[in-house]
Parts: structure tokens; C-alpha cells; sequence
């Protein structure tokens, strides 16, 4: 396997989190998974002492749990547990979206317009990741300009959390399509300074994607 070159030493931990949050999401490492602390280090090239804080920092965020016999892994995560997930996210993510309509200047209301443009050009590829990515630029405009960095924070480690899913809305049959359309509707209420019906748009998208990853995840835990 080959070894990646690391940072400087001040930058370890933070070098070794990124890249397993990264490996998390991304699938490489799957709900289950054990992350053995020796193959990281082997594998980043680094000491064991920047692989333990970085795991404790990602179990603090909960995309990783400690089981006992078998050390740190991926966090699994219930039917409960997502369906509290989402309904947080659609209020946090209603106020970022309401509050990003009111204080967006006319640069950041064009950025999300791009954003959305390369959202709808990725869509009909089929690739998970790409459509991800191109979700997650789509919030990094909209949470760099919503005015609040508390909201900022935690709705970030909300998402992360929610990446567990793999996209499982997302990638469930017309809903990409029809999460397109409740996204290009919030759009035009941001972009005439509606925020108020922006912040039900994003609350209404949310709630459909809700229903549908939660049908999927009580189907698979059957």
C-alpha cells in the first residue's frame, strides 16, 4: 500500500482528522469498519499519538463509536437516530437558507447560481460522489453567507453526520429530478430576497428528502 507524505508536525492532527473524515465520507471506509490505528499510521506515515487525538475528535463528532474488543469504528446509524437527524437539519438549514436570502450580497447569490448550475450538470452521471461534492459546495456558499457561524459549525458537523447515509435520498429513483426543481425554487425566492418563503422551500426540501431516505433505511433494517 502506498504511504502518503506527511505535514510538518503542527499540522498532524489535523492532517490525520481530514483525511480520515474524508475516507468516511467518501465510502472508503464504511458504517462498520474497524480503524485500526497501526494501519493508519502506516499508510499516513505517522506516529500513533496525532491518530489517537484525531480519532477522538472524530468520535466526539459521532461519525465514529468505541466498541469494546474491537477499538474505534464507522458509526451505524438507526432509523430513530437519522430521523432526529433531519428534522435538526431542516432547522438549521431553513434558518441558514432564510438568513443567506437577507444578508447574500449580489457575488454570493451568483456563486449559488453556479453552484446550482453544476448541481444539475452532474445529476444525470449517476456518480454519488460527484453529486456529494457538488451538494456540498452548494451549502459551503450558502453557510459562508448566512451570517452565522454558530449555524455554520454545527449544521457542517449535522451534514458529516448525515453523509453516513451515503446519499441515500439522493440517489432513490426521481428524486434527484424532483430535488432539482424544490432546489431551483428556493433558488428564485433567494435570489428576490423572499427569505421567507426561501426558509419554507428549504424546510419543505428537506422534509422530502427525509421521507425518503427514512423509507430506505427502514426497508434495510427490517
Amino acid at each position: 500500500m502506498e504511504k502518503i507524505t506527511p505535514p510538518k508536525p503542527q499540522g498532524l492532527r489535523s492532517y490525520v482528522e481530514d483525511y480520515l473524515r474524508q475516507a468516511i465520507l467518501s465510502g472508503k471506509y464504511k458504517s462498520g469498519d474497524r480503524l485500526v490505528e497501526r494501519e493508519i499510521c502506516e499508510i499516513l506515515n505517522v506516529s500513533r499519538p496525532p491518530v489517537r487525538e484525531a480519532l477522538r475528535q472524530l468520535e466526539a463528532d459521532k461519525l465514529i463509536s468505541n466498541e469494546l474488543h474491537r477499538g474505534p469504528i464507522v458509526s451505524s446509524m438507526s432509523y430513530e437516530e437519522a430521523e432526529e437527524l433531519y428534522k435538526f437539519r431542516a432547522l438549521l438549514e431553513s434558518f441558514a437558507v432564510a438568513e443567506f436570502s437577507r444578508l447574500a450580497t449580489d457575488e454570493q447569490i451568483n456563486d449559488l447560481s453556479l453552484a446550482i448550475k453544476k448541481l444539475h450538470e452532474v445529476s444525470d452521471k449517476g456518480d454519488k460522489q460527484l453529486l456529494l461534492n457538488s451538494k456540498a459546495d452548494l451549502y459551503n456558499v450558502i453557510l459562508s453567507g448566512c451570517g452565522n457561524n454558530l449555524v455554520r459549525e454545527s449544521l457542517l458537523k449535522l451534514l458529516d453526520r448525515i453523509s453516513l447515509l451515503r446519499g441515500t435520498s439522493l440517489l432513490q429513483p426521481n428524486r434527484m429530478a424532483q430535488s432539482l426543481k424544490e432546489i431551483d425554487q428556493m433558488f428564485k425566492f433567494i435570489k428576490s430576497k423572499n427569505y421567507e418563503a426561501a426558509k419554507d422551500a428549504a424546510y419543505n426540501h428537506i422534509q422530502a428528502a427525509a421521507k425518503v431516505a427514512l423509507a430506505v433505511i427502514a426497508a434495510e433494517q427490517k
